[in-house]
């Protein structure tokens, strides 16, 4: 029986057949379908996936006209801090453009957290405007909500992650409440003035990381950004591939927080104002590459069809259907990206 070369979540290499792979595809699928209650693939579509993880080729690519936008998260981070090439932020920029030929590009600090930033933010507004006289390609500023940061000792109200194993429930949903209006406020302030220094956009990467409630913030700051700054492009990426309720009882527009999956996520994204949606489909790393592909597709297809604007799936390491590696091997990645494109109807990456 002739066997493909594939991957685990974790990104050990491994030999599957061809029904070996496309059993872990349908099982993949059907555990989306249960938790996320998303609409399967069709079979052609699922053909179409096996096709995809049996070609004989190191790295595949999508079919001309297919093609996606391409967007970062810690965009400025990658070259001088994850690979530790000593270029400066608005040469990573540079090469982004002129180099690897990046459509968009993301200006960040070290420290990726907007309360971090509300102390540098004239610094950082400057180094905006540089990159915008320097650069042709929109770029953005981005950092996360990492409402985490607003508890004790750090920042000033109690850390409901110590109440609740308390049994002290109303405290810490009153703790979050606190937060969410000091996280807000800060994510208002910076981005007001990266607008006012020229930046394309502003994105508000892995929101929900602290539960439904750092998702609030970020869905209320978008809320208050984009009625400001029409022009203003905003984009949202969230942190998992549903909201934990830390809180539970959180609304935004009416709509519960806690629980959402990729499908009511973009829908909250867009009652806030937000341009486009990142999704987030967490890897199973005992699980095989075909699995979890399979799995994320699925979310992501439920996604793009509920969708009014662009969504733009998160395919990095331990999302996606990416193995959970810090480099991911370009095997996996090519793959995931073109069905990503041709089967999830993502608008880009």
């Amino acid at each position: 029986m002739e066997k493909f070369f594939t991957r685990m979540g974790d990104g050990e290499g491994v030999w599957m057949s061809k029904e070996e792979i496309k059993n872990d595809i349908l099982a993949g699928m059907e555990d989306a379908v249960v938790k996320g209650k998303s609409q399967p693939m069709g079979q052609d579509e699922i053909e179409h996936l096996v096709d995809i993880l049996t070609m004989p080729q190191k790295n595949v690519s999508v079919e001309r006209g297919n093609e996606g936008v391409v967007t970062f998260d810690a965009g400025t981070l990658k070259l001088p801090v994850r690979c530790a090439i000593p270029v400066d932020r608005s040469t990573a920029l540079l090469i982004h453009e002129r180099v690897l030929c990046s459509d968009t590009m993301e200006l960040c600090n070290t420290d990726y957290s907007y309360k971090a930033i509300k102390n540098i933010v004239p610094e950082e507004a400057m180094a905006m405007e540089h990159a915008q006289m320097n650069c042709i390609m929109p770029i953005f500023y981005g950092a996360m909500p990492n409402m985490g940061q607003y508890t004790k000792p750090d920042g000033p109200v109690d850390n409901w992650a110590t109440l609740l194993p308390e049994g002290k429930i109303k405290e810490a949903m009153v703790a979050q409440e606190e937060a969410v209006e000091l996280c807000k406020n800060d994510m208002i302030f910076i981005g007001s003035a990266m607008a006012e220094a020229g930046t394309c956009g502003i994105q508000f990467d892995t929101s929900g990381a602290s539960g439904d409630a750092d998702a609030l913030a970020a869905l209320e700051a978008a809320k208050v950004l984009s009625r400001k700054y029409p022009n203003l492009s905003i984009t949202m990426g969230m942190a998992n591939e549903f909201h934990l309720g830390m809180h539970g009882k959180l609304k935004f527009e009416g709509e519960r927080i806690a629980g959402q999956y990729p499908a009511k996520q973009v829908k909250s994204v867009e009652a806030a104002g937000a341009h486009s949606f990142g999704a987030v489909i967490n890897t199973n790393s005992s699980k095989s590459f075909a699995w979890n592909l399979s799995r994320s597709l699925t979310y992501a297809k439920e996604a793009t069809r509920v969708a009014d604007i662009p969504v733009l799936v998160n395919v990095g390491m331990g999302v996606g259907g990416i193995p959970l590696t810090n480099t991911s091997p370009t095997d996996a990645t090519t793959r995931a990206a073109k069905a990503m494109l041709e089967i999830g109807k993502a608008d880009g990456l």
